[in-house]
């Protein structure tokens, strides 16, 4: 009994250091006609391109490229209802929205223009929904956290040759490390779903990790979980307010949806290749996602 408490002690002292690191930003701010909290749990999980964590030589072989200013690749809504199982919502950042303050615009630029605050806004004004977290993790994360859990497995349904993101694979589920990981994720210009088609493998690389992450074979190793909190906190950001608890409360949903206990979807879209004057866009089915966004909120 006394050996257990000793290893729960270490565990949770472990779990607050790298908690202590983790940056923090304002993203959740109050303005007018800001939606009502909902009875469950939202969080925005967001995949940046921040390189911290990386050298020129990661960099450079992860082929990430040179960047202006900040932009996200992954935009996710991850609903935990007060009963019953969480749902993950898929919003590709090609999204054709309103963005308060600049028009409309692809809805990834709210983040480029106005950092997680103005994000958050732009996700809430258009579902309806008041995001509770937030969470953000930069390219870097992705990598050093599927590397941590000794790779995760993921299947494509085709043979993948992405001269651009460096991915070359063959169909069929496969141990994938770091990199190849994060090509998986981020490649699209194979696929003929575009930015859809790379949103479904958002998901499915989320899932693997978590699920991993949540293996024995992760929380019983001591230096996997070491390095995996490294990993973690070198390039995560949190909202200021979330706290312990609530990073708690993420990784249990997530580990929910992971083992099939919950719904991965994508907002309904009626064009993917919608026409703007911000280039092809998305154009999301606003009934249908209104509808989605209603059931959400009131769970």
């Amino acid at each position: 009994m006394l050996a257990l408490l000793v290893v729960v002690a270490l565990l949770l002292g472990l779990f607050l250091y790298f908690y202590s690191r983790i940056e923090k930003v304002d993203a959740l701010q109050d303005y007018e006609g800001r939606p009502g909290a909902s009875p469950g749990q939202d969080w925005l999980i967001v995949g940046s391109d921040s390189r911290e964590g990386l050298s020129d030589q990661e960099i450079k072989d992860l082929r990430l490229g040179k960047v202006e200013g900040r932009r996200t690749d992954t935009i996710i809504l991850l609903h935990k209802p007060t009963f019953g199982a969480p749902t993950l919502v898929s919003l590709p950042r090609d999204s054709y929205v309103p963005i308060p303050g600049s028009g409309r615009n692809k809805l990834n630029a709210a983040y480029a223009i106005g950092g997680p605050a103005l994000l958050v806004r732009t996700v809430e004004e258009v579902t309806g929904i008041r995001i509770d977290h937030y969470t953000e993790v930069g390219f870097g994360g992705f990598v050093g956290m599927t590397d941590a859990v000794g790779g995760v497995e993921l299947c494509p349904k085709r043979n993948i040759r992405d001269r651009k993101s460096g991915l070359r694979v063959q169909k069929g589920c496969q141990e994938m490390d770091g990199p190849t990981s994060l090509a998986y994720v981020r490649a699209r210009y194979f696929d003929p779903k575009g930015d859809l088609g790379r949103v479904e493998r958002q998901q499915e690389f989320l899932g693997a990790v978590f699920d991993r992450a949540a293996s024995p074979a992760t929380l019983l190793n001591p230096f996997r979980l070491v390095s995996l909190g490294n990993a973690a906190t070198t390039s995560l950001t949190i909202d200021e307010r979330d706290g312990p608890v609530s990073l708690v409360q993420f990784a249990l949903a997530m580990r929910a949806v992971s083992g099939g206990g919950g719904t991965r979807t994508t907002v309904p879209v009626a064009d993917a290749n919608y026409s703007t004057p911000a280039g092809s866009a998305v154009r999301w089915d606003r009934e249908r996602a209104l509808d989605l966004f209603r059931s959400l909120r009131e769970r």
